[in-house]
């Protein structure tokens, strides 16, 4: 029995109402120590330790199955997500980087041949966050100005991996990503000095175009015939007078020939047959483009049926349904026009119909193809045919059947909108065509943004050797910390003429040294010459590239490393749950 002294009775109700370790507390407090027994204080204690023990434990507060990595844990997976992407992409880099095969995991195994970064990394399936981001920002690239893919995932995993180094010598990400702003905004300010505008000159600006296409092409397949689709291009994009509609140019692959008997075709191309018993040459074309059923006009209801009791009833069903679509024929051609062109088939009844009339029916243009024809010819797609007063037809001078190798194809010259054109491209393999048909995509897409923009800046590593000049500069004369960071940055931006020498087979070390001293006796029009591994003019070589594609590489690069380097956790959701499904259709 515990006996209390006269000065604490009183205060009896109060010890029964708190916990163990409060309890505890109270009792060694105002009890005396001869009224207790040792086992009594020892079990007490014990009690005492377990709760504080308890309160200590780490709280989960996700879902059953959600996963976290924290710290130095998430940072160090984010790094190595990031520079692992950099380095699979790394080695396609430069006018002498390697190619990569892609193969389909789908039952017709399809293979891709390709060095373009923004495939490769579209192909490969990535699980890891900060690899994703890379993916991502590659993609943006790829839809910004079409090329550069490549190095901006370079850059970025290279200034990761500069980080991993700075925050492994305790050095704060915040004070790293100031760094790299100020660098940055340097090295931007840099680019657009360095920048020249010939667009007052046409005779050069002309040169700067097809310069800026041979350095483009350099580093794809169409490397060894860059002079033949360099001309190429940039006749294309001259065609669109700064528009920049590169719908307008359409690129058709056939089998067979050689890549040198690609050409440009100033008309517009459509890979498909003209219906049985139409003229197969038409001059001054008046055209409907079309998305309609040419079928017979049956009732479309899931499980409805027609019971007759003769076949002479089904003989009148089906003369009902010719009726209704002789009738459609006649709502069409009374629009005036001597091509009908559609996107579903077209079957044989109304097909004879318009061979009767004299007009050319095209059918089962694909969608792609009905889109493009509209904006060439002027005209607008239609589904209904009752006020031809409303239609918009298109218009061309004539149409008339083309061969390509063994295909037949047909030509649209003397479209409405004068810019169309069409390149064709000839090749060996398949693979040969769909990886010459993405180079001239980069190209294309450089040259209408050049058009656009038109300042230029030199290639072959003399932009990032000239930027990270600047950025050393501006280091050697920040005190602090940041002046680390703004070397990590410039170090980051020399590693990619390093790689564009190390892919190569040259000494990048030596190469990058003697122009790393040529920038510095202000010869900034300097870098690597990769047909003779030698360090020389760039202007003199012709190896020019677009501004915008530069600075975009830049500030993508810079952002999305930043945006990884801030990352201290990474929280996974829990899987989904799969439910059994108790009523299978």
């Amino acid at each position: 029995m515990i006996r209390l002294t006269k000065k604490n009775r009183n205060s009896h109700h109060y010890a029964s109402s708190v916990n163990a370790a409060s309890r505890f507390s109270f009792l060694r407090n105002y009890v005396t120590p001869r009224a207790l027994p040792f086992s009594f204080l020892c079990a007490c204690s014990a009690s005492a330790d377990i709760m504080a023990s308890l309160s200590m434990a780490p709280v989960n507060i996700f879902r059953h199955g959600a996963d976290e990595e924290k710290a130095e844990t998430a940072r160090l997976s984010s790094f190595v997500g990031a520079i692992a992407i950099g380095d699979l992409v790394k080695s396609t880099l430069g006018p002498k980087g390697m190619d990569k095969i892609l193969m389909g995991g789908g039952k017709g195994g399809t293979v891709t041949v390709t060095n373009d970064g923004a495939t490769i990394l579209k192909a490969i399936g990535v699980d890891n966050p900060a690899a994703k981001v890379l993916v991502d920002m590659s993609k943006v690239q790829d839809d910004e100005v079409g090329d550069g893919t490549t190095s901006v995932t370079v850059l970025a995993a290279e200034l990761l991996r500069e980080a991993e180094l700075l925050i492994a010598k305790k050095i704060h990400p915040q004070t790293i990503i100031a760094g790299w702003r100020k660098a940055t905004q340097v090295a931007r300010d840099a680019l657009r000095e360095a920048a020249v505008d010939h667009s007052n000159d046409s005779a050069r600006f002309q040169e700067d175009l097809l310069n800026i296409a041979r350095t483009t092409l350099s580093s794809k397949l169409l490397t060894h015939h860059k002079d033949h689709f360099a001309q190429l291009a940039v006749d294309a994009v001259m065609r669109l007078k700064g528009t920049g509609h590169l719908d307008s140019i359409h690129v058709i692959k056939k089998l067979g020939g050689s890549l040198t008997d690609s050409y440009l075709d100033e008309g517009f191309l459509l890979d498909k047959k003209i219906g049985v018993n139409q003229p197969k040459r038409m001059e001054n074309v008046k055209i409907l483009i079309a998305n309609t059923g040419m079928d017979t006009d049956k009732i479309k209801i899931f499980g409805s049926r027609v019971r007759v009791d003769s076949t002479a009833k089904v003989a009148e069903i089906e003369l009902a349904e010719k009726e209704k679509m002789k009738e459609k024929v006649d709502r069409i051609l009374k629009h005036g026009i001597n091509c009908f062109i559609n996107r579903q088939l077209i079957y044989n009844y109304p097909e004879q119909l318009f061979a009767q009339a004299g007009v050319m029916a095209i059918e089962h243009a694909d969608f792609a193809g009905v889109e493009r024809l509209a904006l060439v010819t002027g005209g607008e797609i239609t589904s209904t045919f009752d006020h031809p007063e409303m239609v918009k037809l298109g218009h061309c001078k004539l149409i008339e059947e083309v061969m390509i190798g063994e295909d037949t194809l047909i030509h649209f010259s003397g479209v409405a909108m004068g810019e169309a054109c069409t390149v064709v491209l000839r090749g060996a393999t398949q693979q040969i065509l769909d990886e010459a048909e993405r180079s001239l995509h980069d190209a294309l897409c450089v040259l209408a943004q050049t058009v656009k923009e038109p300042r230029t800046v030199y290639g072959g590593g003399c932009s990032e050797m000239l930027m990270a000049k600047v950025v050393t500069d501006l280091a050697n004369r920040t005190p602090g910390k940041e002046a680390v960071a703004m070397e990590s940055f410039a170090k980051a931006l020399r590693m990619l003429p390093t790689t564009i020498a190390d892919n190569a087979g040259y000494d990048s070390a030596d190469l990058v040294a003697q122009l790393r001293a040529a920038h510095q006796d202000n010869k900034t029009t300097f870098g690597l010459n990769m047909s003779e591994g030698t360090v020389g003019n760039m202007a003199e070589l012709g190896v020019t590239e677009s501004f915008q594609v530069k600075r975009q590489v830049l500030l993508s690069a810079s952002e999305a490393a930043e945006m990884i380097l801030r990352v201290d956790n990474i929280i996974k959701a829990a899987p989904r749950k799969r439910v059994p499904d108790h009523h299978p259709c």
